[in-house]
């Protein structure tokens, strides 16, 4: 331990001495490192950010039918084109076969205009929902309450706005039991929803909710239905995925070598899905971004390479009165890590500075974990080791007559 902090201190006596060309060598290290942080703290940010919104989604306990899986081939596409569209009569046949289904709740939703005398708000989206919606934990009141499934079900003009649409439209207003028009058709407030973070800068509380008969009167009786179902308890969950592809599969007549026409989807399909899609694509942008720390390991080496050239005579003088090789090898090797460390930790300084900056001041998340500061600090250790390798193996070398003998 002794014997490393003396390297170390002469080291660090050797980069003082020669401040102008350390610090431009240590600058490319910050780059690099500074580099390398920010992107993996945005991309640590960004997997956090869709992780929290997918599992918001869906639950534990709880899987969505569409009317086609995922696509992401042509064949694909043309393969699931005539798909018949999820229906009422879907979700009524899994009520009916599922004993595992808590609830089964067909929504539906749409671009509209929504008013308030004369205040106006385009692009809402508007949610038409049955009964069961209450069942589910995405829907919550703020103010005032939910529809009931009475008024659900009986297709009530009622409607739960969302925490932004309420603000934009009401603004200090009280928005309870006050009358709406959305597409023109009068709607009665008997709630506002809790406020939902944003995501990605995006408000994810500008809609409202209908029922779903009100909304087929809006646009059209054969909306493109999703359903959502919510097992009775988790360890139902795979019993009722099975029986409502069996419902679907009896309520559509499809025989036993007959696809899927529908899409299943859980929260697990839906990141493994979303890992697919994006895990080549971080693993290519922090590739290209290391790149730059091994561009600055190789100006370490050949700055550690002219600081053996300029060394010549004192190493020579040093093994001449009996230095070992292991030693001027140490020497080397030490300044070479320290350039590097030095450079690292101002860099993990600097690139979490940026991450942090980044999510703060712009819709970007990002996520500064201790792990990757560590790794960013050992990953140029690394560098540093194995590119002053060759630099002190070659000081190390150094015959001590022929080294005292150069001017």
């Amino acid at each position: 331990m002794r014997r490393a902090s003396a390297l170390v201190g002469i080291a660090l006596r050797a980069i003082w001495a020669n401040k102008l060309r350390s610090g431009l060598t240590i600058l490319g290290n910050i780059v690099a490192v500074a580099s390398i942080i920010a992107v993996v703290s945005l991309i640590q940010g960004v997997n956090a950010e869709v992780t929290d919104a997918i599992v918001s989604q869906f639950g534990s306990d709880t899987f969505v039918i569409n009317r086609r899986p995922l696509e992401f081939t042509e064949e694909d596409i043309e393969a699931n084109r005539s798909n018949p569209r999820i229906s009422l009569d879907d979700a009524d046949a899994i009520r009916r076969f599922s004993s595992s289904a808590g609830a089964v709740m067909a929504s539906a939703d749409r671009n509209g205009e929504v008013r308030y005398r004369d205040r106006l708000l385009e692009n809402i989206e508007i949610r038409g929902v049955t009964k069961d919606y209450v069942e589910f934990p995405v829907f919550t009141a703020d103010r005032g309450r939910l529809m009931s499934q009475t008024e659900v079900d009986r297709n009530r003009g009622v409607a739960l706005l969302g925490y932004d649409t309420a603000d934009r439209l009401f603004d200090q207003l009280d928005p309870l039991d006050r009358v709406i028009k959305i597409q023109g058709v009068h709607f009665r407030v008997v709630g506002v929803s809790e406020p939902t973070p944003t995501s990605f800068g995006q408000s994810q509380d500008e809609y409202v909710v209908v029922p779903m008969g009100q909304f087929r009167k809006l646009f059209g009786a054969r909306p493109n239905l999703s359903l959502r179902i919510r097992s009775t308890t988790p360890e139902q969950f795979d019993r009722a995925m099975d029986e409502a592809t069996v419902a679907l599969r009896i309520e559509r007549r499809l025989r036993g070598r007959d696809d899927n026409n529908f899409g299943l989807f859980t929260s697990d399909t839906v990141l493994d899905i979303y890992d697919q899609a994006t895990t080549g694509i971080f693993a290519v942008l922090i590739g290209i971004v290391a790149l730059s720390l091994v561009v600055g390991g190789i100006v370490i080496m050949n700055i550690m390479l002219m600081v053996v050239s300029e060394r010549t005579r004192e190493i020579g003088l040093r093994k001449a009165l009996g230095a070992r090789r292991r030693d001027l090898l140490w020497q080397i090797l030490a300044e070479s890590v320290t350039l590097s460390v030095l450079g690292g930790l101002l860099g993990t300084m600097a690139g979490s500075a940026v991450a942090v900056g980044l999510g703060s001041l712009t819709p970007i998340p990002s996520a500064v974990h201790p792990w990757s500061i560590v790794l960013g600090i050992v990953m140029t250790a690394i560098v540093g080791l194995f590119f002053g390798l060759y630099p002190a193996s070659r000081a190390a070398a150094l015959d001590p007559i022929e080294a005292l003998g150069r001017l």
